[in-house]
């Protein structure tokens, strides 16, 4: 089962067959006044358990807006969102705290490591926060970092590692207690090319091993990566349509 937790008084449960599924969902700031802005506006999406999506979209699109819900870092104004059935738009923030924790892996564009720990450091210090004993932490890190090709690092600071490599060691932070969702802000966005389709090779590794990906990227070539792309202009949701689904050979 998705949640070890129920809420009580929430709306009912909606189809367990689905990863998220999005209802009229709208994020207004400032409502009602002047300088009202809609971030979001009437959006719906369906996404399938397993699947590598993309939302695509320029900055000012709303497509981090739609992350930052989506991740459960924030909350819609108006509609319902459920996560693997059940809805989370009204849950108390310290439930969805408790849901990112144990449910979604973040990828950022700006890797978030701390300078002054090794990688196998930063990969174990979520697994600390969670009350994880120090054997098993220790051990999923290992293997996590193993499992992105830097089991030779372990002990290496991120100013010892190249860009690409210190990404690897997020993707390893966002793997080692093995969610079921990896949601990835536009993780090559301060990478060269060569490290960027690295990267993506991570992530398109990951969702054949049962993963679900959820890529927020403007970059329209790494969108095609994605078994599907979801495409967010003013708000709204302009196209969905098939990616490519794979990496090409160029």
């Amino acid at each position: 089962m998705f949640f070890r937790r129920k809420e009580p008084a929430v709306p009912a449960a909606g189809d367990a067959s689905l990863l998220i599924d999005v209802q009229h969902l709208s994020k207004i700031y400032h409502e009602g006044k002047e300088n009202e802005v809609r971030a979001l506006d009437d959006i719906s999406l369906s996404v399938p358990w397993g699947q590598f999506l993309c939302i695509l979209g320029q900055s000012g699109s709303g497509k981090s807006t739609l992350m930052n819900i989506l991740g459960c870092l924030d909350i819609p104004t108006y509609g319902i969102y459920r996560l693997g059935g059940q809805a989370v738009s009204d849950m108390k923030p310290s439930t969805l705290s408790g849901i990112r924790n144990r449910e979604i892996g973040f990828i950022f564009q700006g890797f978030n490591l701390i300078p002054t720990l090794t990688a196998i450091e930063n990969v174990e210090l979520p697994l600390i926060y969670r009350g994880m004993p120090r054997a098993e932490r220790h051990a999923l890190c290992i293997a996590a970092l193993e499992q992105v090709g830097l089991g030779h690092r372990l002990n290496h600071r991120p100013s010892e590692m190249s860009g690409g490599q210190q990404q690897r060691v997020a993707i390893a932070r966002a793997v080692a207690a093995k969610p079921p969702i990896i949601m990835a802000d536009e993780p090559t966005g301060n990478l060269d090319s060569a490290s960027g389709r690295e990267i993506m090779e991570q992530l398109s590794a990951l969702n054949r091993e049962g993963t679900s990906i959820i890529l927020i990227t403007h970059d329209n070539h790494l969108a095609q990566m994605a078994e599907r792309i979801v495409t967010i202009q003013d708000g709204h949701i302009v196209s969905d349509a098939p990616g490519q689904g794979g990496l090409n050979e160029q």
